[in-house]
């Protein structure tokens, strides 16, 4: 009886074991984070400088493109700061901008993250590029995921890093990616969304998503989340392994992983894209490792939904609310910030896009 008791006891913990994320998510400022009119805003990353602002970097592209896929063609990198992690953010430059189709990176860049290690601020992010003529109100009708720059800059989609000594620049871009693509593997078609953890001897883990050709349907593949690891971030990246942390194989799909860590180890959250682990399609999920590079997905998994309580009473469904990020403070996470958007959902049917921010208990 007595080993029967314990068990219910275990059990009954386990099904209610503390959420880090969910469990402690407070109201959302209605004015905080980063809105710039006549700009689609996406996928912030936020550092506290030494100066003593809080110094975000996030994407933007021109609303007179559709919101997708017009960040593949004209996406770039500006930096806003605020004297509080909830902002609201003021826009301060671009960092990293268009630079020439020549260029790998030259046509769009987005998906920044932010890290710094000693004295060098590190800025990782995704660039493309293609050759032909930008798009403007003359051809923008021909314009969408089937048209050739969009073929072209989805194929040209890599990771790569932008470093400085101040967080507002100026910022040396590297003539080639970090992560490239590799024949016969997940990652054969691009490489994306990276999220890097330096650890304190300066070697870094790094999350990234990839897609392979599937050259009986002349398509990409679904999704898949990889890691690889480098000895110093200006080192050379190492996918480990032949396959992949999170697929439609192994898991399930998800995006936009974010990496953090604390005395317990690492941690990471990211959009459950089909809700095969959450239940919830699009929902955040946590998982935790020891090393950066074996995962197990957390006991209660779930981090977030897509409605959010803000501080005006209202509790609201985003149409879309992705690309989490965790800023950590003294060792604690404190904030969440997402990217986000309004309407019904799906990204044809917003009107405005923005990068909102939760605190954390």
């Amino acid at each position: 009886m007595k080993y029967i008791f314990l068990f219910l006891i275990g059990f009954l913990m386990s099904c209610n074991a503390q959420n880090a994320i969910y469990d402690n998510l407070k109201e959302a400022p209605i004015d905080g984070g980063l809105q710039m009119e006549d700009f689609w805003v996406w996928g912030s990353s936020v550092i506290k400088g030494d100066d003593g602002k809080y110094h975000m970097y996030a994407s933007r592209w021109p609303k007179f493109l559709p919101f997708h896929p017009g960040w593949m063609v004209a996406s770039e990198i500006v930096h806003a700061t605020s004297n509080t992690p909830e902002g609201p953010y003021q826009y301060e430059d671009v960092a990293l901008g268009i630079r020439g189709a020549q260029f790998w990176d030259g046509r769009s860049c987005h998906n920044p993250k932010i890290v710094k290690h000693k004295d060098t601020y590190i800025l990782y992010y995704m660039g493309s590029t293609h050759p032909f003529e930008a798009i403007n109100n003359d051809n923008i009708d021909d314009f969408n995921l089937s048209s050739k720059w969009c073929i072209t800059a989805r194929w040209r989609k890599r990771v790569g890093i932008a470093t400085s000594k101040s967080p507002y620049g100026p910022w040396k871009r590297l003539d080639a990616p970090i992560l490239n693509v590799n024949p016969d593997s997940f990652y054969s078609f691009l490489t994306s969304n990276p999220s890097p953890l330096i650890k304190e001897d300066g070697s870094v883990v790094l999350l990234f998503k990839g897609r392979s050709y599937k050259e009986d349907t002349i398509k990409h593949s679904d999704m898949s989340i990889g890691v690889a690891t480098a000895p110093s971030f200006d080192g050379v990246y190492t996918v480990v392994g032949t396959k992949p942390l999170f697929s439609m194989e192994h898991l399930g799909e998800v995006e936009d992983p974010h990496l953090w860590s604390d005395n317990e180890g690492f941690h990471l959250v990211a959009k459950d894209q089909r809700g095969l682990i959450t239940g919830g399609k699009g929902d955040g999920l946590l998982a935790h490792s020891k090393d950066g590079i074996n995962w197990v997905v957390d006991e209660n998994p779930r981090a977030y939904t897509k409605t959010v309580k803000w501080n005006n009473g209202k509790t609201l469904k985003q149409g879309q609310l992705e690309r989490p990020f965790v800023f950590v403070e003294n060792g604690q996470p404190t904030h969440i910030f997402f990217a986000t958007m309004d309407g019904p959902g799906g990204f044809g049917n917003g009107t405005k896009t923005w990068n909102m921010v939760i605190p954390l208990k």
